[in-house]
């Protein structure tokens, strides 16, 4: 009982919270004053109307509804009446432009990034260029994240694409946009170097946007983008989570294409989602937790023609590449797996 009257009343202060935001106060006891002078007036002339009846003709009159199945009948209930179909146009008018001022300012003040957003669980993009929308788009075919709120914090003019779940603050990674992004309660951060800087200064923006992320925010899992694998340490000072170098990452793929030709299009086929085999992890079942890894291979592979490629010890811990045959899997383990999504095995 105690949760529904604080339910309740968190509800009531939410709803006060945002008609005092939106200056709907004022109007609202405007339209109170009528109603409550209206309905006592019609009372007090019209000896067959109780107060209920008046106040249910003075509500319905005033909203230009009109049922009429409550007339005044003498002359000064009429001239009330007629009182109040005047101002129920007015204040309908009022009400009515009220509501289009807040909502296109609002859809604007979204657009130029001035909103604040209150959103939990979800993912934060700092930065936008050509990567970020590759991101965006990867994000949105994969079924977990089609429909996660994204907000994009970068120092650009507006919203640069249109998408029903996808936000934008405008500003320089700071404790201010990261606020207005709810970074309190987002559940992963990637951090992109900012193309419009000295590719020698981009990886020192990356280190300190984690430092101030991690400063606000210690449970959202960092994703960094690096230029310069030197840096690589400096980062992980800093808490990152996750530490991708693209410059190395296109070289070693470039050299292994030139060494095994074709090698790139495998690649490209397993980290896209639009097309071909997927790569994800998924926990160790019940049954399979000491069970041996070339056992647990082969009934994959049997059972849904996906491929084990890697173990990571928890979710986020140190990950063995092609394990040994014998390697025994332990409660926490995940495997990581190329093939088909099976959401019955896949992680959150």
């Amino acid at each position: 009982m105690e949760s529904i009257l604080s339910k309740i009343k968190n509800w009531v202060e939410n709803i006060w919270e945002f008609l005092e935001y939106e200056n709907f106060i004022r109007p609202l006891l405007v339209i109170i004053v009528i109603v409550a002078v209206s309905s006592l007036s019609l009372s007090l002339v019209e000896p067959n109307l109780s107060l209920f009846d008046s106040l249910w003709w003075a509500i319905v009159t005033l909203t230009t509804v009109g049922y009429g199945d409550v007339t005044p009948k003498t002359i000064p209930g009429r001239f009330i009446a007629f009182i109040d179909m005047l101002v129920g146009i007015g204040v309908l008018t009022l009400l009515t432009a009220t509501v289009a001022s807040i909502l296109v300012e609002k859809k604007i003040s979204q657009d130029l990034g001035m909103h604040s957003f209150n959103f939990e669980k979800h993912i934060i993009l700092c930065e936008w260029n050509y990567r970020a929308e590759t991101i965006l788009k990867e994000l949105r075919l994969e079924p977990e994240t089609e429909k996660t709120p994204i907000v994009l914090i970068s120092d650009i003019d507006r919203k640069p694409v249109k998408d029903k779940y996808f936000y934008f603050v405008k500003g320089e990674v700071t404790d201010e946009t990261l606020y207005q992004a709810n970074v309190e309660k987002a559940k992963t951060v990637i951090i992109l170097g900012d193309d419009s800087v000295d590719y020698k200064q981009r990886d020192a923006k990356v280190i300190l946007s984690i430092l101030t992320v991690e400063s606000i925010n210690k449970d959202a899992y960092t994703i960094a983008e690096l230029i310069n694998e030197k840096n690589i340490e400096t980062c992980k000072r800093a808490y990152a989570d996750e530490i991708i170098v693209s410059s190395k990452l296109s070289s070693n793929l470039i050299s292994s294409a030139t060494i095994n030709h074709g090698i790139s299009k495998v690649i490209s086929d397993i980290v896209t989602y639009e097309y071909g085999s997927q790569i994800f992890k998924r926990p160790v079942t019940e049954s399979e937790v000491g069970s041996l890894f070339i056992d647990v291979f082969i009934k994959t592979k049997k059972d849904s023609q996906n491929t084990v490629i890697a173990i990571q010890h928890g979710k986020e811990g140190e990950t063995i590449s092609n394990p040994s045959s014998d390697y025994q899997l332990r409660e926490n383990d995940f495997l990581i797996v190329i093939g088909s999504n099976d959401k019955s095995y896949a992680s959150d």
